[in-house]
C-alpha cells in the first residue's frame, strides 16, 4: 500500500464515522465503540499471524489488509489516524530499535 492509499483510507473513515451504521461496516464498527474496534482488530491480526504461519503469499496480503483497514478503525475511534502512524515512525528514523526501546522502557 502507497502512503496515498493509507491517506485515502483515512479519509473514508472519517467520511464514514457520522454515516449510517446500517450503510456502512466502518460506521458499524465505529458505533460499537473503540473496545469494539480493538477487538476486531486483535481478531484479524491472529487470522494474519496464522496465514503468515502457513506461508500462503495470497492469502496473508488479504489478511494484512484486513489487519491494516482494522487498525485504521481502531485508531478513527480514538481519533487518531494512519498519518499519525506515520509521522511517529518518521520520528523514529534516526534512532535505532534498540534505543528507542530502551527510551520507552
Amino acid at each position: 500500500m502507497s502512503h496515498d492509499a493509507f491517506s485515502r483510507l483515512d479519509a473514508t473513515i472519517a467520511a464514514r464515522k457520522g454515516a449510517d451504521p446500517d450503510s456502512s461496516w466502518t460506521a458499524q464498527l465505529l458505533a460499537k465503540g473503540p473496545e469494539k474496534c480493538a477487538e476486531k482488530f486483535g481478531e484479524e491480526a491472529v487470522e494474519a499471524i496464522i496465514e503468515a504461519v502457513k506461508g500462503d503469499r495470497a492469502r496473508l496480503t488479504a489478511e494484512a489488509a484486513d489487519v491494516i483497514y482494522h487498525l485504521a478503525v481502531m485508531l478513527a475511534a480514538r481519533d487518531l489516524t494512519l498519518a499519525d502512524v506515520a509521522a511517529e515512525l518518521t520520528r523514529r528514523e534516526d534512532r535505532s530499535g534498540i534505543a528507542e526501546k530502551a527510551g520507552r522502557g
